[in-house]
């Protein structure tokens, strides 16, 4: 590829996005640029403070118990009292808890102040997915999330080679440089984001152009953490993320402790682990072109599969360069994953209850590194490394067949995603022509359909005690059929049954 046409994809990749989106990616950039004490806790404990590995992963499970209480709460606060705050909350916070956690020696209190930063730090994983939902079109939102996981693994990459230098003449100053900098990304999202929470039929606050349509707003219904828990579409997809989540946990506990037990220091896991983010800075934009408008089943099923083949090779491994070759392989399943995964996400949302659902889709990560860390070290203290990786291998191949059953249901049952208006395992299709579906509400069943044709005419049926509504609006017809009673209508505006 010529260089003229490198600069014409790049610039592709990256135009059509609202400001407030790029100020919420330097906020995550900076983040992640300081984001070294998750990174080697593990190796910190063990190597520096001579703790067992047991030890260590009873610590990170503390750590992800707090993310998994944090995920719950923030997603609901996300919601009712908006996203910026909660963003600020928990920076802030983070940053406190972090530098106590620098200062602290007893066993008891490292573990309670990591629970506290493992509660502080995920608080803000909600706010700033149901952010990027509100301010970005729908049919840029797969990029829009694959940007912002560039930029925390670009900061990811920068961090983790810096901080294994940095680790070998003291880990204190990891701790400080960790909050200092999420004080600096706090900064940067008081002075310049926006608050972006969908207002009942109106537009987004942050006038992003995310939001859904007004007419839809205000007849969605609200939205509960049992509305969350009953909508078995999404469910299936949180189950489906913790399984690969599990995984990809692993490289921060159980692959530093492995490391470590061959007598590798901790440079030595910082340029391992360094590949990872270098990787996903290097291809994960072109990359996501490729995915942007593909079904996402089948992309889903081979990250789980790269995603439990490259830790399974780490059983392999015994020098930096074969950790490097396995950490290569299932990191090119994370870049598959992740801007995919969450973009179906932010499919199934309803525009009101975004904060819910990323609270529930982060819960999914919480509770895997609350568990992984734990069952890592114990399989690793009882039956060796190669068990886990063995182990790790097989979860893969079951998560590739749960994404496999998962894409069969959907195609034999479309029903529609609840926040951008798109079908959840449709390619979205931004002509005039195009038809797009959406549902906003699994408790009352309320199914919407948009097609923009040639005709105002809207033709609505609804029945079976479901409920729904039809939106003819300009030169649209819509139909939703749900069986029953049938009703007729044109012109603009909705017409409900």
């Amino acid at each position: 590829m010529s260089v003229a046409r490198l600069k014409q994809a790049a610039k592709e990749s990256v135009s059509g996005l609202p400001r407030e989106f790029w100020w919420l990616w330097t906020s995550t950039l900076v983040n992640r640029l300081g984001g070294f004490v998750a990174t080697f806790l593990a190796m910190y404990l063990t190597v520096d403070r001579g703790y067992s590995a047991m030890f260590a992963g009873l610590v990170g499970a503390l750590h992800g118990l707090g993310g998994a209480v944090s995920a719950v709460v923030a997603g609901v606060l996300t919601d009712r009292l908006g996203r910026r705050p909660t963003l600020l909350v928990s920076q802030v916070s983070t940053a406190v808890t972090v530098a106590v956690l620098g200062f602290v020696q007893d066993p008891v209190a490292i573990a309670v102040v990591t629970c506290l930063v493992g509660m502080t730090s995920n608080a803000s994983r909600p706010a700033v997915q149901a952010m990027i939902a509100d301010i970005v079109r729908p049919e840029d939102r797969v990029r829009a999330f694959a940007l912002n996981y560039w930029a925390i693994n670009l900061g990811f990459a920068v961090s983790a080679a810096a901080a294994g230098l940095i680790a070998s003449h003291g880990y204190l100053t990891l701790f400080l440089g960790d909050a200092g900098m999420t004080l600096l990304c706090a900064a940067i999202v008081f002075a310049r984001v926006p608050e972006s929470r969908p207002e009942r039929g109106g537009a987004t606050a942050g006038g992003g152009g995310g939001g859904g349509d007004g007419a839809m707003d205000a007849l969605e219904p609200e939205v509960g953490l049992g509305s969350v828990l009953r909508d078995r579409r999404f469910m299936a997809v949180v189950g489906l993320s913790y399984l690969v989540a599990t995984l990809i946990q692993q490289a921060f506990v159980a692959l530093p402790v492995a490391m470590g037990a061959e007598g590798l220091s901790s440079t030595d896991y910082g340029i391992a682990i360094a590949t990872n983010g270098a990787l996903i800075v290097a291809v994960q934009i072109p990359v996501t072109r490729f995915l942007e408008h593909r079904d996402p089943a089948p992309l889903l099923m081979a990250s789980a599969l790269l995603i439990g083949g490259g830790f399974g090779l780490t059983a392999f491994a015994g020098s930096v360069g074969m950790y490097t070759v396995a950490v290569t392989v299932w990191t090119l399943g994370e870049i598959i994953n992740s801007p995919t995964q969450m973009g179906l996400v932010a499919r199934l949302s309803p525009t009101h209850g975004r904060g819910r659902y990323q609270g529930m889709y982060s819960l999914s990560w919480s509770l895997a590194s609350l568990t992984a860390p734990l069952v890592g070290g114990a399989v690793m203290d009882r039956f060796g490394s190669d068990a886990l990786w063995a182990s790790s291998a097989v979860v893969g191949v079951v998560a590739a067949g749960g994404y496999a059953a998962l894409g069969r249901a959907m195609r034999s049952r479309p029903e529609a995603g609840g926040s951008g208006g798109e079908g959840p395992w449709s390619v979205v299709d931004t002509g005039a022509g195009a038809e797009v579906s959406a549902e906003v509400g699994a408790e009352v069943g309320v199914e919407v359909g948009i097609e923009v044709g040639a005709v105002a005419e809207g033709e609505v049926s609804a029945g079976g005690g479901a409920g729904a509504v039809g939106v003819a609006a300009g030169s649209g017809a819509a139909e939703a059929s749900d069986g029953g009673a049938r009703a007729v209508g044109a012109g603009p505006g909705p017409v409900a049954g």
